[in-house]
């Protein structure tokens, strides 16, 4: 690609650009904006939740109160956090188990190959088929020890290298879905977009069956990536992960760990209401909206929502979206 797309918002047939002309054009001189017409539009969305497991009461109260709130949204499915070098792997466990006995939700476990072997990685596969879990978010993890996102990672001897080769485990063992990770603004260890879209090639080889973007909120940069993996022949469906974050400072320190930028626009919405969580709180469902609202229009009709175990904002964002409670079976 040797020119940078710009991009309308206009509606698509499919995650691509608008279908035709005359769709862009109504779009222009449609009086809504893309909030106000994501209600109108025909296309079913799906939704899915990432929650972690507690590490307190009060957080087990926390995550269960949000789990029941979004449980009637019915979501294709929700996924639960596995911590830096398997460190929540127990409580990761419980949590799905639970999920399994007293929700109707479709719990997808994480899965990291750091600070395992691969007999320990494989029995954890295993230990979920067990109990049955069907699908599986398999990521390389953090490097241990605090070093974070970027910094140094050495694989073990005896583990599984990376996430293409946890995801050949799992299909070994099979009877999964395999989600895996990709960064729409380059993961911070890797040397280009092109060598992050080799290592997708190789995972989708590896069996991944879908693609779940990191957060960002440069919609243009989000776009382009997608249509660079199209290109390079990537089928399985690309995700986009939204993050509606209140808290400025939080979201700065997570973004710059993971190589989301933040645009100066959101910085100066932020700008000055450090003590007015109510505002922020308001400001962050508005972002997140019309980040969905926008990504509808160009085809995309699943959403990911990283809801840090809070359910008020991505309630209100699905909603939105058009997505309606329904009945859950006692």
């Amino acid at each position: 690609m040797t020119a940078e797309i710009v991009y309308s918002a206009a509606p698509a047939q499919g995650p691509g650009p608008a279908a035709t002309l005359a769709e862009a054009r109504a779009l222009l001189l449609s009086p809504l904006g893309p909030v106000a017409r994501a209600g109108e539009n025909a296309n079913p969305v799906q939704v899915s939740f990432e929650f972690f497991p507690p590490k307190t009461d009060e957080a087990e109260a926390n995550l269960w109160k949000a789990v029941r709130r979004l449980e009637p949204l019915n979501p294709a499915f929700v996924s639960v956090t596995y911590g830096a070098g398997g460190s929540t792997r127990e409580r990761t466990h419980r949590t799905v188990q639970r999920m399994l006995a007293e929700t109707t939700l479709k719990p997808a476990a994480h899965l990291t190959c750091v600070e395992a072997s691969r007999d320990e990685v494989d029995q954890v596969i295993a230990d979920y088929k067990s109990i049955g879990v069907d699908h599986i978010v398999a990521l390389r993890g953090d490097p241990p020890g605090g070093a974070g996102i970027g910094g140094a990672y050495r694989p073990r001897e005896d583990g599984y290298a990376n996430a293409t080769e946890l995801a050949q485990a799992i299909q070994r063992i099979g009877g999964f879905q395999t989600t895996v990770g990709v960064y729409p603004e380059k993961h911070p260890e890797s040397p280009s977009i092109e060598h992050d879209i080799d290592v997708l090639k190789a995972k989708v080889d590896a069996g991944a069956t879908r693609a779940l973007s990191q957060f960002f909120f440069d919609i243009d940069a989000f776009l382009r990536f997608r249509d660079r993996i199209q290109a390079a022949g990537v089928t399985i469906p690309l995700i986009p992960g939204i993050m509606p974050v209140s808290n400025f400072g939080g979201l700065q320190r997570m973004s710059a760990a993971c190589g989301a930028s933040v645009p100066a626009w959101l910085a100066s919405h932020f700008d000055g209401l450090d003590d007015d969580p109510e505002t922020r709180k308001l400001l962050a469902a508005s972002v997140a909206a019309e980040t969905c609202a926008r990504l509808q229009e160009e085809g995309f009709s699943d959403f990911h929502f990283y809801t840090l175990n809070r359910a008020d904002l991505v309630y209100a964002i699905c909603r939105v979206l058009g997505v309606r409670e329904q009945k859950v079976a006692a």
